[in-house]
């Protein structure tokens, strides 16, 4: 038997990150950055009001009070992207929308809210709509509370400055961080993309969810969660309706949909059934062209080598690995059962997804929790299990969820992490300390 982690060693030793390319900003949210990126310009640009209010020189407003206010000129209203604003001078005040540039002469901003809101002139400042020309000159304002200097004002490069690094290589790009590469004017940026990721179930009893079921059929539940477990892992996730028991007809599937695929991922059919399609259809695919010398042709035969293997896993035990087609495209072969293929997903697809993308952390993470349990859970000799677990960050504790058979979907619906029983244990008391996956 091949263990786990010599599994997963194996396969990630076969898998390189994707070459980078450059996205717009729009098609980039997921991707992980290959370059720094530094700030072309401040932000903001310039000094411009947080507030609607009046822009004033702070002499003038000095020891201002509700009995005592003092009186200014207004001499113009200051709109958000308008035109060139009007100077402040002694007595003199200048209506302002937020974000408007703080006007010259003008040293802080005070809040409508510290005024009589102003008498004759133009518009009301929230009245004003952006691109208006500064307009509004008379009337008065009074004013019932100082300010300091840069109240209410977002000075220039106050949140960063021109030449600093906004974003580092290897970030992750986020929403915040497609919001700062726009508000920096970046349109484009370079990335590694989010590998495309295929997923096909097999059996001739696989129905699609919606459809009736016959006699000894069941519904096709692996490929949605697969698919499901890809995006969430950051892929671009395809899914490809179950295909039949037929070896020529999974060849065909999976040669059609190489197109579209950094990586395949099948699940069924990997065991030492009869029927056991993948394994009939790919365990000999490289055998004309694994050294490259084959014919040359587009088929999945060429250039390819899937090995099925046994591992020393519960669930999971039966598993493939290899390449496809003339790209080498790697392909992830699963169990059927619910279960096992989904553990098997988060142990090795997922680490691949995120290698594929070029992630520093491509692993779940992983904590110590206490079992809390009414009996001890059992584990085969020689086998690492994985089982349905509830975590409890707060208490430090972990619960068994349902049962350990790999058919029970439920159970792993309502868990949030596989408890891990190492091979050498065959027994797990309540209250002794385990190693959980953390999911989500």
């Amino acid at each position: 038997m091949w263990s786990v982690d010599g599994h997963l060693e194996d396969i990630l030793a076969a898998v390189r990150p994707l070459d980078p390319i450059e996205l717009h900003l729009a098609d980039a949210q997921g991707c992980v950055l290959v370059e720094d990126v530094t700030v072309p310009v401040a932000l903001p640009p310039f000094d411009n009001s947080s507030m609607d209010g009046y822009a004033v020189r702070v002499a003038d407003v000095q020891g201002a009070t509700e009995e005592f206010p003092a009186v200014l000129t207004v001499v113009g209203d200051i709109a958000a992207g308008g035109a060139a604003p009007p100077s402040v001078g002694p007595g003199e005040a200048a209506r302002i929308m937020t974000g408007a540039p703080l006007p010259p002469g003008a040293e802080a901003v005070v809040p409508v809210e510290w005024t009589d809101g102003g008498t004759g002139g133009g518009a009301a400042v929230a009245m004003l709509p952006a691109g208006r020309a500064p307009q509004g000159a008379g009337g008065e304002v009074r004013v019932h509370r100082p300010a300091s200097a840069g109240a209410h004002v977002r000075a220039r490069g106050s949140d960063v400055s021109a030449g600093d690094l906004a974003l580092a290589r290897g970030t992750v790009l986020g929403a915040p961080q497609i919001g700062l590469l726009a508000a920096i004017g970046r349109g484009t940026v370079r990335v590694r993309p989010r590998p495309r990721v295929v997923v096909l179930s097999t059996g001739s009893e696989l129905v699609q969810p919606g459809e009736a079921l016959g006699e000894g059929q069941i519904y096709d539940s692996n490929s949605f969660a697969l698919a499901a477990a890809a995006r969430e892992a950051g892929a671009i996730a395809y899914r490809v309706g179950a295909v039949t028991d037929d070896a020529d007809i999974l060849r065909a599937t999976i040669e059609d949909q190489l197109v579209r695929a950094d990586l395949v991922v099948t699940t069924g059919g990997v065991s030492v059934g009869a029927y056991d399609v993948v394994k009939e259809a790919l365990s000999d695919v490289g055998a004309d062209g694994a050294d490259g010398s084959g014919d040359g042709g587009d088929s999945v035969a060429s250039g390819s080598g899937v090995d099925f293997r046994t591992l020393a896993m519960q669930p999971g035990k039966p598993q493939g690995f290899g390449t496809v087609g003339p790209d080498h495209t790697p392909l992830l072969a699963l169990p059927g059962n619910p279960v096992s293929s989904y553990v098997s997903f988060e142990l090795f697809v997922r680490p691949v997804v995120r290698t594929l993308m070029g992630m520093a952390e491509i692993h779940r993470p992983r904590a110590r929790a206490r079992l809390a349990a009414d009996a001890p859970l059992r584990s085969p000799e020689g086998r690492r299990q994985f089982l349905r677990g509830a975590y409890d960050p707060g208490a430090g504790t972990v619960a068994p969820v349902g049962g350990a058979g790999s058919h029970l979907v439920a159970a792993l619906a309502h868990a949030d992490c596989l408890i891990v029983v190492p091979e050498a244990d065959t027994s797990v008391a309540p209250g002794d300390e385990v190693e959980v996956v953390l999911l989500g």
